[in-house]
């Protein structure tokens, strides 16, 4: 699998602006495959988010990279990482900052989760159960909040979690259209821009509330 995963790099990430080498090189370290149910894992590398459980995917390597490259995660900073589901995002994001907090709801998730990153021999990720929305505000201040899957409102608590300076990076659904987008705390207020068009699926129980009108 290294050679795909070499040429998922070549033709799915660099093609599409990713330059961050430090980015790079994390998705090279991982191996997708680990990560997925045996029946899924030739579908690894595709040019695809590739779903893993009922509602869940590891997101198409364009976009999740150029997600980390715009949120610009130092080698010191704390990442909260929302929906971490079986561990993939969580393992990249231990190779870019000094400490991951991983925050998912369903148990059997994270029970394979654990175990692929004890695999990897990861030591600076912790996995906190509990709901998404909630984030995990015992670990927090973060510097960086990373956020796997589209929503269409943002929860409250992931930029209430958010240190001063910190990024919240999280794809927002609008209608058809899908865009990443960047929101930077700063004197307590968050201000946001959108880098790019995504095709990230929305994650289950983040559809915007629909209200009755009279």
């Amino acid at each position: 699998m290294q050679a795909a995963r070499e040429a998922m790099i070549d033709t799915q990430v660099r093609p599409n602006d990713v330059t961050d080498r430090r980015v790079i090189a994390a998705l090279a370290l991982v191996p997708r495959e680990m990560f997925l149910p045996a029946e899924r894992r030739g579908l690894a590398y595709v040019d695809a988010a590739v779903d893993y459980a009922p509602g869940r995917s590891i997101q198409r390597a364009r976009d999740y990279s150029k997600l980390l490259q715009a949120a610009e995660i130092g080698p010191d900073d704390c990442v909260l990482d929302v929906a971490s589901g079986t561990g993939y995002t969580s393992a990249v994001l231990s190779r870019l900052a000094r400490h991951v907090v991983a925050v998912e709801d369903q148990p059997d998730l994270v029970e394979i989760a654990r175990a692929r990153l004890a695999d990897l021999q990861v030591l600076n990720v912790d996995i906190v159960v509990g709901p998404l929305s909630a984030g995990a505000p015992a670990a927090g201040p973060f510097d960086v909040v990373v956020v796997n899957g589209a929503v269409e409102e943002p929860a409250a608590a992931w930029s209430d979690q958010l240190a001063e300076g910190g990024r919240l990076a999280v794809v927002v659904s609008e209608g058809p259209v899908k865009r990443a987008r960047i929101y930077t705390k700063a004197g307590g207020v968050l201000a946001w821009r959108t880098p790019f068009e995504a095709s990230t699926p929305v994650l289950p129980g983040f559809e915007r509330v629909q209200r009755f009108r009279f």
